[in-house]
């Protein structure tokens, strides 16, 4: 047999202790036929043990056969940066399995949400966009609580307030602001830079002329307006109407915020994205309106 060395990561094991004599049980011997009989103390002790010992026996299996309940994993929702609230509420049905509107319901219900009273009961702008958890216990009403508690405290910072007010604006106006970034933007590194378009028209006392807010009235998506829309008498109509529109027309995120309070330096009065990652800014209208003229050639062509 080969002799091994033992490791010096083995557990060291202890000496046994050398065990002691047990004392012997105290017994007495029947008078009347000489056999050994247990003292009362003696039965009282086999009898507890007795007693214990079936105890043990139903308990344990009763312990080891006990199905523990099961934790469950929380399922995700995401909201996207500028999803509105209309996209928002069918998420979350659908999320939580519930009927079409119940959500929305829940959500213009007066006094389910804690909304600044700037927002007028209209939640849009404050249903902040993140990944939430999901149990199914989830209600309705306390997962949009969450997403506009996330939204407090994202728009409620110093930072947020003193951004605003170096603008002019408040801090709901800035969130109105940063929902047309959102919406405008074609890529993140641009809306420090459509935010100063923002500004610098606001200052101008020029109507803002976005395409986002007006199909936000509209109720739908996409880059297309025609001249007779921007004649709507909607308040959203940022061709007819100057300044801000009365409500986000979405919900941003903490970058678009970020480019409103701190936007790009520049004179910049116009912008048009005219092909994917090729916006173009300018302070020049015939400038703008040459760039124009190459997103309509990009567009018909991309219909042909």
């Amino acid at each position: 047999m080969t002799y091994r060395t033992p490791s010096p990561y083995a557990p060291q094991r202890r000496p046994r202790r050398p065990s002691l004599p047990r004392p012997p049980r105290r017994v007495r011997r029947d008078r009347r036929d000489g056999r050994a009989r247990l003292t009362r103390r003696g039965r009282l002790a086999l009898l507890l043990g007795a007693v214990l010992a079936v105890a043990v026996a139903v308990t344990v299996p009763l312990l080891l056969g006990r199905d523990e309940p099961a934790v469950e994993q929380p399922r995700t929702l995401l909201v996207p940066e500028g999803r509105r609230a209309a996209q928002v509420y069918v998420s979350v049905d659908r999320a939580l399995h519930l009927p079409d509107g119940t959500a929305r319901r829940t959500a213009t219900t007066p006094g389910v949400l804690p909304l600044p009273a700037a927002a007028g009961g209209n939640p849009e702008g404050y249903l902040f966009p993140a990944t939430y958890p999901v149990l199914s216990s989830t209600t309705p009403e306390a997962l949009l609580r969450f997403m506009v508690d996330t939204a407090a405290k994202r728009y409620g910072t110093a930072r947020i307030a003193e951004g605003a007010r170096a603008h002019g604006l408040s801090v709901y106006e800035t969130v109105i602001a940063a929902s047309i970034v959102e919406a405008e933007a074609d890529n993140p590194e641009d809306m420090a830079k459509v935010a100063r378009v923002v500004h610098n028209r606001l200052a101008r006392g020029m109507a803002l002329q976005m395409d986002s807010t007006l199909h936000y009235a509209l109720g739908r998506d996409t880059v297309d307006t025609s001249f007779e829309e921007t004649k709507s008498d909607s308040p959203y109509n940022t061709y007819a109407r100057k300044g801000l529109p009365p409500t986000p027309i979405g919900n941003p995120g903490d970058q678009a915020l970020d480019a409103v309070i701190r936007p790009a330096d520049g004179d910049w009065l116009y912008f048009v994205t005219v092909a994917p990652g090729d916006t173009r800014f300018t302070a020049d209208y015939a400038t703008h309106q040459a760039n124009v003229a190459e997103f309509n050639a990009n567009r018909g062509a991309a219909h042909q």
